[in-house]
């Protein structure tokens, strides 16, 4: 299972639609665009040296327990959602929001599986735009709660790390590199997960210095 479907396995679908006011399959195929942006994202802060260790720490900061059992959405801190994305992005967060929401329906949605049944049409242009600005504070959280179990080494397909690596950024960042399957940019093996477009985009954030959530 990719970690995006297993992100989501998690997340009550009827709930979040209700949140962002669409249907489920709208809310189903912008999550499966958000997540891989994040989780992209978070590994390029990871790429850098000086951000990997303090990304380590803030994950470490969050509670595993958000994603066990199922996500309740008004346990979700909005705010920090947002100052999360905020230093996941850096000043390219407009580009990858306009980026994102302007993806329309694909073959294959991003992280695996087919574009959600309804959902053709969904995303693009100004709305589309609004409804990723909305939706990636209330992913964020859920991000970090999924790395931080998988960093503590907690049940999912990719299993988690333990002992002296779970601490440091190089834990991270090989926990990262399970994950998405190769480096940030969107090549190689994450080109399956990001598409070659946006993977470009998040690839630019390599060696950038982006702050650590």
């Amino acid at each position: 299972m990719s970690p995006v479907d297993e992100i989501l396995a998690q997340v009550p679908l009827g709930d979040l639609a209700a949140r962002l006011g669409v249907d489920e399959a709208t809310a189903e195929h912008a999550a499966r665009q958000a997540l891989p942006a994040l989780l992209g994202g978070i590994q390029a802060n990871a790429e850098d040296p000086a951000g990997a260790a303090s990304l380590a720490h803030a994950v470490q900061q969050h509670d595993s327990g958000l994603i066990d059992g199922g996500v309740d959405l008004g346990q979700v801190d909005t705010t920090d959602g947002d100052r999360i994305v905020g230093h996941v992005f850096g000043e390219q967060r407009p580009v990858v929001v306009n980026q994102l929401g302007g993806l329309g329906p694909l073959g294959g949605s991003p992280g695996g599986g087919a574009a959600a049944p309804g959902a053709q049409g969904a995303l693009g242009g100004q709305d589309g735009s609004g409804l990723i600005a909305k939706l990636l504070p209330i992913l964020a959280p859920i991000v970090m709660s999924y790395l931080a179990k998988k960093l503590a080494g907690g049940s999912a397909g990719t299993g988690g790390l333990s002992g002296s690596g779970a601490g440091s950024g190089g834990g991270l960042g090989d926990l990262l590199g399970g994950i998405l399957g190769g480096g940030a940019g969107g090549q190689s093996g994450q080109g399956g997960i990001l598409g070659g477009g946006l993977g470009d985009l998040l690839g630019g954030l390599l060696g950038g210095g982006r702050k650590s959530p």
